[in-house]
């Protein structure tokens, strides 16, 4: 997996809640739910590079079992 990127993103607080609210809703961090609709927004505007790798689901990820 490729180094992610940092940024700051100063949002307006009720932009934030109704974010944080939505991302909640969809099991999703408020940081996921940015970068899943910026993938949205990105490629319905066809400018999502094809070399993106695809995001993990919303929720917890999978329990992995025992090994062996």
């Amino acid at each position: 997996m490729s180094e992610r990127k940092n940024i700051l993103l100063r949002l307006d607080p009720a932009v934030h809640d109704a974010l944080a609210r939505w991302a909640a809703d969809e099991l999703r961090s408020t940081n996921a739910q940015i970068e899943f609709l910026l993938r949205r927004a990105l490629a319905d505007a066809g400018r999502l590079p094809s070399r993106v790798a695809a995001m993990r689901g919303p929720g917890r990820p999978p329990r992995a079992g025992p090994p062996g």
